[in-house]
């Protein structure tokens, strides 16, 4: 498709966003396991070495953000975007360049914020924090779309209005676009 062409695309409506960020999050497992688990698993039991929880929050950062760059400056699509047939574009259709992905990337971690802030104000530990941030990502973030006054046809994100970028849902007879 030309750029044009995956411009004039609708956006995701909420469902499909949420489908496929519970599938991200399922690739995440994997990528967090191999990236991650292993590495700091080999450190502890060899060394009995274990990360700062600063320095493990800003290692994962970093790998995810090379995950999700990499893949949107290659072909615009994450593999659960490929999954659900969603694909991020610049507002004139274009793949994205490596500053515009990280951008990207870091406005859609502003979900974060929020998180902070309810784990303060509710004291919650252990597995209610890890609910709480899988609600706000699942749900919570994605309900952003309906601050955006556009037709339901051109809503974007809270990430995607900062970054300058659009989600939009690929017909169904494109199963790929690389």
């Amino acid at each position: 498709m030309t750029p044009a062409e995956l411009n004039d695309l609708p956006s995701p409506q909420f469902w499909r966003r949420v489908s496929c960020g519970l599938y991200e999050q399922l690739v995440l497992l994997g990528v967090i396991a191999f990236t991650f688990l292993l590495p700091n698993l080999g450190l502890g039991i060899l060394f009995g070495l274990s990360l700062p929880s600063w320095l493990t929050f800003l290692y994962l950062y970093f790998v995810l953000g090379i995950y999700f760059v990499w893949y949107w400056t290659k072909s615009g699509q994450t593999l659960a975007m490929q999954t659900w047939r969603v694909r991020l574009v610049d507002q004139q259709g274009f793949t994205l360049n490596r500053r515009q992905a990280v951008w990207r990337y870091i406005y859609g971690s502003l979900w974060i914020l929020p998180c902070v802030g309810l784990q303060a104000f509710f004291h919650l530990e252990k597995w209610q924090i890890i609910e709480m941030l899988f609600a706000v990502a699942l749900f919570i973030w994605p309900l952003s779309i309906y601050l955006d006054r556009r037709s339901p046809k051109e809503r974007q994100g809270l990430p995607d209005r900062l970054a300058s970028t659009r989600l939009v849902e690929l017909p169904k007879n494109l199963v790929r676009l690389t």
